[in-house]
Order: C-alpha cells, then sequence, then structure tokens
C-alpha cells in the first residue's frame, strides 16, 4: 500500500488544528471544508469536509478525537482500522470510524475517490493526529 505522509494534513488545513509545517499540502489530493459547528453537547464540534483522492493516493495512519462518519460520493475506497480486516466503501456506501481508532485510507479504483467526511469531535483538539 503506497502511504502518503501528510495526507492525513490535508483534512485540517483551515480548521485551526495545528500540524507541522512539512504537512501543509499533497499532490493528489483535493480538500473543500464545508462547515464547522459547535454542538449542543458541551465541548463537542461537528466539522464537514469534501476530500478526493486521486487514485492510488492514500493517507497515513491516523486518529481523531471523536466518531468519523464517512460516506462516499464517488469512486472506491479502503479503509483499515488497526486489529480488523480491510473494508472497500464505494459510491453511495458509509463507513464508520469510532472515537480513537487508528486507521488509514487509500482510492483503490482508477479514477478519483470522493467522501464527504463528518466529524464528531472534541472541540480544541487537533482533528488528526498522525500514528507512525
Amino acid at each position: 500500500m503506497r502511504m502518503a505522509p501528510i495526507a492525513a494534513a490535508a483534512l485540517v488545513a483551515g480548521y485551526g488544528f495545528a500540524m507541522p509545517e512539512a504537512l501543509a499540502q499533497h499532490a493528489g489530493i483535493a480538500r473543500t471544508d464545508l462547515q464547522r459547528h459547535d454542538l449542543d453537547a458541551p465541548g463537542r464540534e461537528v466539522v464537514q469536509v469534501r476530500v478526493e483522492l486521486a487514485p492510488g493516493v492514500a493517507f497515513p495512519r491516523h486518529r481523531h478525537p471523536g466518531e468519523e462518519i464517512i460516506y462516499v460520493l464517488e469512486g472506491a475506497m479502503e479503509y483499515r482500522i488497526d486489529g480488523e480486516p480491510p473494508v472497500t466503501v464505494k459510491t453511495g456506501e458509509v463507513f464508520f470510524v469510532p472515537t480513537g481508532a487508528i486507521h488509514a485510507a487509500r482510492n483503490i479504483g482508477s479514477g478519483p475517490a470522493v467522501e464527504l467526511a463528518t466529524y464528531i469531535v472534541e472541540k480544541g483538539k487537533p482533528l488528526v493526529e498522525l500514528v507512525p
């Protein structure tokens, strides 16, 4: 699996969460920040991002300070949560990543893969933490 060490940073740019400068951009990933709002649940916020990956592009292992709800808008993605078998998710299908679960994802199709990522996370924590 080809891992792109800076791919996860594409998810957080523009949200004020600190990431190393070297992780600022990556070829093959286009990200559109859609919204970020406080929730009625104290200390929680929702963040929504549209992410497009070129064929073969992958996110490295990482985790989030809350749940990630994924809806694949186009293409096919393979998601790997540590300790579980890989799961292929295609256009129109969904995938759930529990709080703190270490996971990675990659585009396994021959064309672009696009996902709508919705995060229900602890406010004030970095959205993405890379894991070696």
